[in-house]
């Protein structure tokens, strides 16, 4: 995304969250130094606190979902797991698209996988799986199997 030509500090926060957003997401889908761990919380408590202040609802919970990924992937379980809860109240009888809902069952799994609750664990995993199996756009797949061998592993 190019940066906004204009001083709407809105606009700026904006840019700032996607790509705050984006270099999260990139990190958490590589294997990482310690410095890319870190780097990559970083992001995504920027991206979350970007948009919180510009976004919508939508773009908050999502950001809760970069957070719980994030956190569970630092095996931080007790805060994955509040995010991912979150994310799953928030998308809770909701229509969603497909991708959405593998992702909150990617995270919830994660989640349970830091916090060392082998039973939820293989629960959300399962449901993961059936859910990315449901997934009719190729794009859409890959994206969300980009998340999955962390998880496995």
């Amino acid at each position: 995304m190019a940066q906004p030509e204009t001083t709407n500090a809105g606009d700026w926060e904006r840019y700032m969250a996607i790509t705050a957003n984006n270099l999260a997401w990139g990190l958490s889908t590589k294997e990482r130094s310690e410095s890319e761990d870190s780097e990559m919380l970083n992001a995504a408590h920027t991206a979350a606190f970007h948009w919180k202040n510009v976004g919508t609802e939508l773009n908050a919970a999502r950001a809760d979902m970069l957070l719980a990924e994030v956190h569970g992937l630092l095996g931080l379980g007790k805060t994955a797991l509040k995010y991912a809860t979150s994310v799953s109240q928030f998308f809770s009888g909701k229509e969603i698209p497909t991708w959405e809902k593998a992702f909150v069952s990617i995270v919830l799994s994660r989640a349970y996988k830091a916090l060392g609750d082998t039973e939820n664990y293989r629960i959300h995993l399962t449901s993961a799986h059936e859910t990315i199996d449901q997934i009719t756009d190729p794009g859409d797949r890959e994206v969300v199997e980009a998340s999955m061998p962390s998880l496995i592993a």
